[in-house]
């Protein structure tokens, strides 16, 4: 079932009376790559499996451009699935793991030895073919879920934190592998994950959700740069987070302080003179300079990460700035701290779960930096499945003929 767009409109699931998904508006088109980014429990599994047909919506619909997808089963919508446990089958080969979605939909045996080999390839396990999954390291396995999900040639590819097991260095290989493939097979692809690094490398557009709403919808760049409301600053990696008070404001500049603190930052949303508010900053944008020309802390900790290292800094007020720097403090230094007002957000405070500002697709203007401002302060025969094997026996729980 192929599509142009693929359209969810006011999405919504709820388990007995609570609302984990809530009036969930997405369009995704053909080759986009979308990642549902957010912490646990705020709704984006939850959204995957809906899409996925594994879940029945509560309220709202899905659609495959004019045709309504959300009544139709899910091994009907032609999706394919990567879990995060792989799902496979521990007594198959790799060969027959790869080549059982399509052996189940009764194809001639010459295509699904041609797909087969072509989806081992890609997959670049052309050496572990004949090998059974318990043979294989966790990045290898995770391949194989994969090509088996490619392999199906499916409309569009449901990820659902696929690199969450591997190591570091495995998830930073695997990543790469994704998007190589996705790229190159043309695919349509919604991944899911906590990580907000993944998801910056690998999307096209990032929808980040929180406690089951949309807070913002937007290419990496926007999100990074300008995120919609404090909650999104601070899962996008914005670790200084200051609850202050707006002194001023004179066009988008406005002046905090609080805690000892006086700073100029840009005002992102409604933000009036008084108000209460959230000053955002990450910790790479913050500059270290002399104490007596920006607010003046005590080093505590330094952590060396290569060419950079973090610093782990406190004022006199108890107030704690994270820095990322070039420079090499000691612990025990006296620095002053600094940063730009264009790098410093600030944003209303809104226990509500902040502003869901709906779709954006074009980028969002970013001004540019002013001066620094101190701040007072191969083709083989595919075996046939061994006779009795159902797709209710896969390693792990969840089948392969979920992604039918």
């Amino acid at each position: 079932m192929t599509f142009t767009e693929l359209r969810l409109e006011d999405v919504t699931r709820s388990f007995a009376g609570h609302e984990a998904l809530v009036d969930l508006n997405l369009t995704v088109r053909r080759g986009e790559f979308i990642a549902l980014l957010g912490p646990s429990g705020c709704g984006k599994s939850t959204a995957l499996n809906c899409l996925a047909g594994l879940l029945p919506l509560t309220r709202g619909s899905i659609w495959s451009d004019g045709t309504r997808l959300d009544t139709v089963p899910a091994e009907r919508r032609g999706f394919g699935m990567v879990f995060q446990n792989y799902a496979l089958f521990p007594h198959m080969s790799v060969r027959r793991n790869v080549a059982f979605g399509l052996q189940m939909r009764r194809l001639p045996r010459a295509e699904v030895r041609r797909r087969t080999e072509e989806a081992i390839r890609l997959v670049r396990l052309e050496e572990h073919a004949n090998k059974l999954p318990g043979q294989l390291s966790g990045g290898q396995q995770q391949r194989v879920a994969i090509a088996r999900a490619v392999v199906l040639e499916p409309s569009l590819v449901l990820m659902d934190e696929p690199l969450s097991n591997l190591d570091a260095k495995l998830r930073l290989e695997m990543r790469t592998e994704i998007r190589r493939l996705h790229q190159s097979l043309g695919l349509t692809t919604v991944y899911v994950t906590h990580d907000q690094e993944e998801a910056l490398s690998l999307a096209d557009r990032l929808v980040v959700l929180r406690s089951g709403r949309v807070q913002q919808i937007g290419t990496p760049e926007e999100l990074h740069t300008r995120p919609a409301n404090w909650h999104v600053a601070d899962f996008m990696g914005y670790r200084n987070l200051f609850r202050l008070r707006a002194e001023e404001r004179t066009g988008d500049h406005v002046v905090v302080t609080g805690q000892g603190l006086r700073l100029v930052g840009t005002a992102v949303g409604t933000v009036a003179a008084g108000a209460e508010v959230i000053a955002g900053v990450r910790p790479e944008d913050l500059r270290i300079t002399d104490p007596e020309t920006g607010v003046p802390a005590t080093v505590e900790v330094v952590e060396y990460q290569g060419r950079e290292v973090a610093v782990e800094a406190r004022t006199a007020d108890g107030v704690q700035f994270n820095l990322r720097t070039e420079q090499r403090p000691a612990v025990g230094d006296r620095i002053g701290i600094t940063v730009v007002p264009a790098r410093l957000l600030v944003f209303p405070v809104d226990e509500a779960g902040g502003v869901s500002v709906g779709e954006s697709h074009a980028p969002v203007p970013v001004e540019p930096t002013p001066p620094e401002v101190s701040p007072d302060l191969a083709a083989v025969e595919v075996d046939e499945p061994a006779g009795g094997t159902r797709a209710d026996e896969p390693a792990g729980g969840t089948t392969a003929g979920d992604t039918r």
